[in-house]
């Protein structure tokens, strides 16, 4: 391997003409240029066309097992530095088993931690990215520090502190692809550094020239070659015959599982339609990370249920090396989905594991009982209730859509929020999942509808098996959801606009500093009245608003305040955003000039608790990236002079978005943010 590494030129601010350290287990492509104070980690890949300049910022970090591909560009200005995990000072830091993409550029001083994802043409610059990160595709992230295990989507642009406090957590999906990319390019480097070595690259070429295998099964032994260190076992699971690789089934597979687990190596299941089967495009199917051998067993079993039709194959993975060591086809188009027995071998007796049933076309399903009882098991183990739903050409793929989140641990509110989905993806596939809030992982996922079928209403158990029948409260007069609050949701349905709900305790609900909780997505005012009922049950000790929003001009059409702590009786508390050059009229009166009767409300009301005023302006192009300007400073505490500082605001940028902001001038925080005006269409 002819690696292109210089020594830094000597500058005024670098002589000690320091060159790149690179373990010798890491591959570096002679087509990458390395200059000066870089450090490259055990089991590094840098592929082909890269340029890791630390010639102007260093030094540079680039950790264990860590992959840096084609076009990729990493440079530190001279000035500025990083804290390493080392605890020493760098004007890069990238971290372990991270894999920065196609042509992202990693700009210093810039830290990124363990476990992230850079995707293509990605920037991070001056900032720093907690572990387990994910940067999609051409992002920007400038100036801030994102919290680890945060999400951050294609094209955003996160330059401030608060768009990266406010961004999505990583979905465990999210977490696999990433996981699945380090692996790939550690196959990568494997391969790279074989082919430049002549010892190991000769008995593959004559095996392939004398050998009348297929290809698939050379590609088997060169990946056997590859892995010496495990020949023994890579052998008997790779390069078998294809009528021999499908001989683990039933008792066979679950000891197989448990020997891989008492081994220390976590198992995983992959399947693959014949069209991917002959390209080799394998898609991952969600195993629990556990050494509990009847946990894993059961998500096997499932597994084989809902691919039954495709190959699907068992793989081992050594979490140590980060790398395959075994890969078993347990199932293929032609056979029944295999029904493992979970005998234990131990003295003390056995267990046996029954699968949920299977339907005409491959997936399981359980009866209402079943699912009612196991919602109960879960919560009673701490787990979290989550759902996801696809219609037929998503569950082909496996391309599950997260349902709205169920936060609740009360079994009842737990078993009303799944009513209320399944009514709500009536003719699409929906599955029940339990997520160990701890280790952050899936424990069961159980389909409990299926897109040929009507929608399930579950029952909730009445602790000894049987279902007891389950509705949800009405829209009443009392303490339920209101008849007229009913009324709204059906004319904000009907103009197709948006609703969502928002809660505050006492102290939150003083300051309108509101907290959103996920929309309502249903689409029936029946589903959205459930949704919504739902939402009180589980903040019933707080303030609950209904927010109606209008998603073609992104504003709010309607604020009813719909539930109060101890359900205390809701008055009639509407309220309307209203913006200076909207035709739609509000609820209330008492505009004074641009500014609604509802905005000087609130103005006054922020102007009283001590707060000072602000205003921000953004034309359309900024708006549509958050990047909004300050307008001139608001010193005044008067409202009649705070009044005709925003008017002047306004007139000044009457193109523009204008928005007012609240500000706690001791927290040095904002408490409000809301438009107040729009431009003309």
């Amino acid at each position: 391997m002819v690696v292109r590494s210089f020594a830094a030129p000597p500058t005024p601010w670098s002589r000690n003409l320091a060159e790149p350290k690179i373990d010798p287990s890491a591959y570096v492509h002679s087509f990458s240029n390395l200059i000066g104070d870089v450090y490259i980690g055990a089991n590094v890949l840098i592929a082909p066309g890269t340029s890791i300049r630390a010639d102007e910022g260093n030094p540079f970090h680039i950790g264990n097992s860590t992959n840096v591909q084609d076009g990729v560009v990493i440079h530190g200005l001279e000035k500025g530095r990083v804290v390493g995990d080392d605890g020493k000072e760098y004007s890069v830091w990238i971290g372990d088993s991270t894999s920065i993409t196609h042509m992202a550029l990693i700009h210093g001083p810039a830290y990124v931690g363990n476990n992230c994802f850079i995707g293509f043409r990605s920037t991070v610059f001056n900032a720093r990215v907690g572990d387990g990160c994910i940067i999609s595709l051409h992002a920007l992230v400038q100036d801030v520090e994102i919290p680890a295990g945060k999400y951050v989507p294609s094209g955003a642009v996160i330059t401030t502190q608060q768009q990266a406090d406010l961004l999505p957590n990583v979905r465990e999906s999210d977490q696999n692809f990433a996981s699945h990319v380090v692996g790939i390019n550690e196959s990568l480097r494997q391969g790279y550094r074989c082919a430049a070595d002549i010892a190991c690259i000769t008995p593959i070429r004559q095996q392939q020239e004398n050998s009348s295998q297929p290809i698939s099964d050379a590609a088997a032994s060169f990946n056997t070659q590859l892995n010496k260190q495990h020949s023994n076992q890579i052998n008997q699971n790779l390069t078998n015959t294809p009528a021999q690789r499908n001989e683990p089934m039933n008792g066979d597979l679950a000891q197989q599982i448990r020997q891989l687990l008492g081994q220390g190596y976590h198992v995983a299941v992959e399947y693959a339609d014949v069209r991917r089967f002959r390209s080799g495009s394998w898609q991952s199917h969600a195993i629990p990370h556990t050494s509990e051998a009847t946990t894993v067993i059961n998500a096997v079993q499932s597994a084989l249920v809902e691919n039954e039709g495709e190959y699907v194959r068992l793989v081992a993975v050594d979490p140590k090396a980060k790398r395959r060591v075994s890969e078993t086809i347990i199932q293929r188009p032609s056979d029944k989905p295999a029904v493992i027995s979970n005998n234990a071998t131990a003295s003390n007796g056995s267990s046996s594991y029954s699968a949920p049933k299977a339907t005409s076309n491959g997936a399981a399903v359980t009866n209402n009982a079943d699912i009612s009882g196991q919602v109960r098991q879960l919560l009673a183990q701490g787990y979290r209730i989550s759902t996801e739903y696809a219609d037929a050409r998503r569950f082909r793929s496996a391309a599950w859509m997260t349902g709205p989140a169920i936060d609740a641990s009360n079994e009842s509110t737990v078993i009303a929020a799944l009513n209320t989905i399944l009514a709500e993806h009536e003719g699409e596939y929906v599955r029940l999942v339990g997520v160990d809030p701890k280790a952050k992982r899936r424990v069961v996922e159980t389909i409990i509808q299926r897109a040929d079928s009507q929608a399930v209403s579950i029952g909730q158990s009445n602790g000894n098996g049987a279902a007891a029948s389950y509705s949800a409260p009405r829209a009443t007069n009392g303490n339920g959801v209101a008849n007229d609050v009913s009324t709204t949701v059906g004319q904000l349905l009907a103009q197709g606009h948006r609703i969502s709900v928002e809660h505050a305790d006492e102290r939150h609900f003083r300051t309108t500093s509101w907290q959103t909780l996920p929309a309502i997505t249903a689409s029936s005012p029946a589903a959205a009245i459930a949704a919504l009922e739902n939402y009180i049950a589980e903040y019933s000790d707080e303030y609950v608003r209904l927010v109606g929003v209008d998603t073609k001009a992104k504003r709010r059409v309607v604020e009813l305040l719909v539930h109060r702590p101890g359900g205390q009786p809701v008055a009639a508390t509407r309220t309307a955003v209203k913006v200076s050059n909207s035709s739609n009229s509000s609820y209330g009166g008492g505009s004074v000039g641009n500014l609604s009767a509802d905005m000087l409300s609130r103005i006054r009301q922020l102007l009283s608790q001590g707060y000072r005023i602000g205003t921000e302006h953004a034309d359309e192009r900024h708006f549509r990236t958050s990047s909004w300007h300050s307008c001139s400073p608001i010193a005044a505490s008067n409202e009649s002079e705070v009044i005709r500082a925003l008017e002047a605001c306004l007139a000044e940028h009457g193109d523009e978005y204008v928005r007012l902001l609240g500000i706690d001038p001791k927290a040095k925080r904002r408490v409000f943010e809301g438009i107040i005006q729009r431009p003309a269409k």
